[in-house]
């Protein structure tokens, strides 16, 4: 038995590394001429991998933490569409477009709030710009389903798309009424059959834990209502509570949110309930079939970790494109302007409309990858990184082992001297274990921490 009224204790702020160093890091030293150098010195056999962000929702999601802009009018879209035709003109110019694509995922904000022709155009652009798609490239889109129409199907076919993932967050009327997305069981379900219709073989769907009036006993209707559906992978995300970055949170009434300790108890259960049925889990907060790849990958230890959450297709260059887009290369990460006029006005200047990023050193680029091993494949072979990065590991990380040592003692973790392993159930704290090799987040005292909670 676990007992979740002692693990509450590690409910603290945290990163969710998506990246490391995390976004917090990056700044305005990193503009587009050091982007620029960078793709001057291009290693054209590494594949890519491309992050395209279509912002436009047509209203409020209180939980969400995307980057989104509100609006009904459809001219605001094509003007989008054009500058994004302009930003992978000045793209094309930089880097070499013929590079293997691997990997193309469409984000937002709500792609399929942008018209079935609208995104047809978007599709055609890119296939355009990029020739060199491979056979089996990952090609996926976010979907709101109340905004998913057999015309958008019929185009993502058309596109290549293998891949869709759906919105669903929580079934319960009122969760869902306190956070402003009403969304029924039917609706979803229809939206799915369209995609399978389609010939879509892998179908995700999202759920968050955490949200207002939730409870154990409504996250449990979700649960079963949401297996129901037959997908193929789940992402069941801890809620991100952080107001002071999200205004539409404040819309959120606090006092009806779940406590760290029914938070864990619904995560225990989410566990144990998918793998009753017949799913194994992936990473911290995702589940897959076992003939799925994730899983597949997971089993050799092969597991990677972007900003477009857990893929097998490591070892590529991520180009975000895109307001807020953010891309990855072998040691640095850049980020697109947020406000429109500004990212506007950059590519109008005939500069990619970079805002901020960070240049990675050899420390960062080690605790990288022992950060991202540890959160994709809740292991950590300490022999090979070793031999790979030439250092004595206990020596270099001694004050992250040590803080282990709490890990150590409640059965969480076990360290040996091969190995750093992650029990079934320390994996419910991995972003605590994780923590402990974060150089920049040690030079932060807790109380001003502004991450979400981890619990």
């Amino acid at each position: 038995m676990i007992d979740f009224e002692k693990f509450t204790k590690y409910s603290k702020p945290g990163p969710r590394y998506t990246s490391y160093p995390t976004a917090l890091e990056f700044d305005s030293k990193f503009g587009f001429s050091e982007l620029k150098k960078e793709f001057e010195n291009q290693d054209s056999s590494r594949p890519l991998s491309l992050y395209f962000h279509l912002p436009f929702c047509r209203s409020a999601c209180y939980f969400c933490g995307c980057n989104v802009v509100y609006t009904s009018k459809e001219d605001k879209k094509e003007r989008y569409i054009e500058y994004l035709e302009k930003e992978m003109n000045i793209l094309s110019s930089l880097i070499d477009t013929k590079r293997e694509v691997i990997q193309l995922h469409f984000g937002g904000g709500t792609p399929t709030f942008f018209s079935a022709s609208q995104l047809k155009r978007v599709i055609d652009l890119i296939k355009s710009t990029f020739s060199n798609f491979t056979k089996d490239a990952e090609i996926s889109c976010e979907i709101d389903p109340r905004f998913f129409t057999k015309e958008h199907m019929d185009v993502l076919k058309d596109g290549g798309f293998n891949r869709i993932s759906f919105g669903v967050q929580d079934f319960d009327p009122k969760v869902q009424e306190a956070v402003h997305r009403v969304q029924s069981y039917e609706v979803t379900k229809n939206a799915i059959e369209i995609a399978r219709d389609g010939g879509v073989k892998s179908v995700n769907i999202d759920l968050i834990y955490g949200l207002p009036y939730q409870s154990f006993e409504t996250f449990k209707k979700t649960l079963d209502l949401a297996v129901s559906l037959d997908g193929d992978r789940y992402a069941v995300f801890n809620y991100a509570h952080v107001p002071w970055m999200k205004k539409t949170m404040r819309k959120i009434d606090e006092t009806t949110l779940p406590d760290p300790k029914v938070k864990l108890e619904i995560l225990k259960y989410t566990i144990d309930f998918f793998e009753n049925n017949g799913y194994k889990m992936v990473g911290m907060d995702h589940f897959a079939k076992p003939d799925d790849e994730l899983f597949l990958a997971i089993e050799k230890g092969e597991l990677h970790r972007n900003f477009q959450g857990y893929t097998t297709k490591g070892g590529a260059d991520l180009v975000g494109i895109g307001l807020t887009s953010i891309g990855e290369g072998k040691d640095y990460y850049v980020q697109n302007h947020k406000d429109m006029k500004e990212y506007e006005k950059a590519i109008d200047s005939g500069i990619l409309p970079v805002e901020r990023g960070i240049k990675l050193n050899e420390d960062d680029v080690l605790r990288n990858h022992v950060i991202m091993e540890l959160m994709s494949n809740f292991k950590l072979d300490i022999k090979r990184v070793e031999k790979e990065f030439g250092i004595d590991f206990k020596e270099y990380f001694a004050d992250g082992l040590s803080g282990l040592k709490e890990f150590e003692a409640e059965e969480l973790v076990t360290v040996s001297d091969d190995f750093i392993t992650v029990s079934p159930t320390g994996t419910m704290l991995i972003r605590n274990i994780a923590m402990n090799f974060d150089a920049y987040l040690k030079k932060i005292p807790e109380e001003k921490r502004r991450f979400s909670k981890t619990v």
